[in-house]
């Protein structure tokens, strides 16, 4: 019998991310998980990664430590207030403060390496173009130029061991990803994906992410697992 082959999955705890490590497990990879400690407001996201990977069997988990708190330019990096309670027009108008710099290419450039270093071909990333199209690092496009790069400009992608950057929920609603999560198993009340919680880890239910995460559950008649008032 072969081994089953490797992936590394990007990991940030959040609902998303949680997803889409069970959709790479479902489809019979041997999961890598990847999360980072950047910089951001609080580290409650790291434990919830730490949670997931282990609930979801990860073969290995590791959490990069860098500093993009050092370049600031988003609310989650910088003294700059998390926006609350905004619209859903107000949600889909413009690029939102709490974007990050360049996150999602730094953050799949470590999982190349990674990949590279294991001999792995998969990568897979929970970004989301159709609830929430703010980010520009979420869009197809992005998605489609990162992975040209990732053939250019490393040694297994030039000798002809291409890689693939998986995207299983870009055009998925977040009641279609809470949906296809349960059905894998997904035990949403480990995740978090809340941009401001408090020091316990509770999220703070108003800011963009909770939102958008506690309008997918109510459209399935669900309570947010993760909310424990």
């Amino acid at each position: 019998m072969s081994p089953s082959p490797r992936a590394i999955v990007l990991l940030s705890g959040g609902l998303d991310s949680a997803t889409t490590m069970a959709i790479a497990r479902s489809l019979g990879f041997e999961i890598f998980a990847l999360s980072f400690a950047y910089g951001q407001r609080h580290a409650a996201e790291v434990e919830a990664a730490r949670r997931v990977a282990q609930a979801l069997g990860a073969a290995q988990h590791i959490v990069a430590t860098i500093d993009l708190r050092a370049l600031g330019g988003s609310a989650l990096t910088a003294d700059i207030p998390v926006p609350r309670d905004r619209s859903d027009a107000e949600l889909g108008s413009d690029i939102p403060v709490t974007y990050v710099p360049a996150r999602n290419t730094i953050f799949l450039s470590y999982a190349l390496g990674w990949a590279e270093v294991l001999d792995a071909r998969d990568i897979f990333i929970g970004v989301n173009a159709l609830d929430y199209s703010g980010y520009p690092d979420c869009r197809p496009e992005f998605i489609a130029a990162f992975e040209r790069v990732a053939n250019l400009g490393t040694r297994a992608g030039v000798e002809g061991h291409g890689f693939r950057i998986h995207t299983p929920l870009i055009q998925l609603s977040k009641p279609e990803i809470i949906a296809q999560g349960r059905e894998l198993g997904v035990d949403y009340g480990l995740t978090l994906s809340c941009y401001d919680p408090s020091p316990s880890g509770a999220p703070c239910g108003h800011c963009d992410a909770c939102q958008l995460r506690k309008k997918g559950f109510a459209s399935l008649g669900m309570r947010d697992p993760a909310i424990r008032d």
